[in-house]
């Protein structure tokens, strides 16, 4: 294990601390106990999901969910409206006595329509709210974080974080047994 401080993050701002692991066993109890200690913004790095995480780390955000549901209602209530206007104002056919709105035939408008809004928005609110594209994150300024994308597990926690201080957090982040600990400039 090896603390690593270079000299350009001592003349810049610091984003975090961040801890380097082998395994994502290590990772997750890492994450668990970070989220015990009070830690609140820290974030964790692997290269593959590790689905116990989300439990580690407390992650229960569901606003793409939601977003997704209301883009599928307002997406129902949009084709269902537009095949009902069409066929009764702007191109109405009487056909053997049919009504003009006739729900039957407007159902497979309403559902493409439904999956079409429901899909997009969930693309969409997805990039938003996870702030992509975002082409540079100040954890691409540690040396050895190209490893997060081949085979090592990453856990930073952020200076933002209310109980973040410096050498306390990173004696915290020793006691997790990290192989090394690294300085985040922003």
């Amino acid at each position: 294990m090896s603390v690593h401080a270079s000299d350009q993050t001592l003349s810049t701002p610091l984003h975090g601390l961040m801890a380097e692991f082998e395994t994502p066993g290590q990772l997750v109890a890492a994450a668990r106990k970070t989220r015990l200690a009070g830690f609140t913004k820290f974030d964790a790095y692997t290269p593959y999901p590790i689905h116990e995480l989300d439990e580690a780390m407390d992650l229960h955000d569901n606003r793409v969910s939601q977003c997704t549901l209301v883009g599928g209602l307002l997406g129902c209530i949009g084709g269902f409206s537009l095949a009902s206007w069409v066929s009764s104002v702007a191109w109405p056919l009487n056909i053997g006595g049919r009504p003009l709105i006739s729900i039957p035939m407007f159902i497979p408008v309403t559902f493409e329509c439904t999956i079409l809004i429901g899909g997009l928005t969930a693309a969409f609110s997805m990039l938003i709210m996870n702030g992509l594209p975002a082409p540079y994150h100040s954890v691409f300024n540690v040396d050895r974080f190209v490893n997060a994308s081949r085979n090592k597990f990453f856990l930073c926690i952020e200076s933002e974080d209310q109980k973040f201080d410096r050498s306390a957090t990173e004696a915290f982040l020793l006691s997790l047994n990290p192989e090394e600990i690294a300085e985040v400039a922003q």
